[in-house]
């Protein structure tokens, strides 16, 4: 039971950093890097956290998840993606 409690203390050991932020995103979806990109843009002290690497985030791991109206091939309208 000492030997716990000393290795208990030997974590003062290690020095901390402290961070402030304004805001803290919990999820690096999609969502969640659009809305921390829109609150540092507005001045904000931004912290994004994520369980996984970005690029492993459910909206980048999605297979084909994230659809889109883009001109550049062809008549395109947000209107035919919303029947899809």
């Amino acid at each position: 039971m000492a030997k716990d409690a000393k290795n208990a203390n030997t974590a003062s050991a290690y020095s901390y950093v402290d961070h402030k932020f304004d805001v803290v995103v919990v999820g690096a979806g999609g969502a969640g890097l659009r809305a921390t990109l829109g609150m540092a843009e507005q001045g904000l002290r931004t912290a994004c956290i994520t369980k996984v690497f970005p690029t492993r985030s459910h909206t980048v791991a999605a297979q084909g998840g994230i659809a889109a109206s883009l001109s550049n091939m062809g008549p395109d309208s947000w209107q035919w993606h919303m029947y899809d």
